[in-house]
């Protein structure tokens, strides 16, 4: 687990994914912070691990990564401590386009070609 300082390249990532699923890494994002989180098991851990370092709860969004995709396909806003009712989004998806536009913009910001 580890909260990205440095932008990482499309090859590390899919060698980082290959820690977990394969195919796929969680990441957890600050779109406040305009941080990214990545590579547990769970994205509550990756929460966890924000929190801890200053972040707030409704800043912190779930998402995968699924390494050999492209396009929309790469990023899937699904995760279980997405779903907050109190903040408009009773989903484990991302329903809020504005939050999806920072989210993907952190994920550009810290995964390259």
């Amino acid at each position: 687990m580890r909260i990205l300082q440095q932008p990482v390249t499309r090859t590390e990532l899919k060698a980082l994914a290959q820690n977990t699923f394969g195919d796929m890494i969680k990441c957890v994002a600050d779109v406040k912070r305009m941080l990214l989180a990545l590579d547990a098991d769970l994205h509550a851990d990756l929460e966890r691990m924000l929190l801890e370092d200053g972040s707030a709860q409704e800043d912190l969004w779930g998402v995968n990564l699924w390494v050999e995709e492209d396009g929309e396909d790469f990023i899937e806003f699904d995760s279980l401590i997405n779903i907050r009712s109190w903040q408009g989004n009773p989903s484990r998806d991302v329903i809020d386009p504005k939050v999806r536009e920072s989210i993907k913009a952190i994920v550009e910001q810290f995964i390259t070609e």
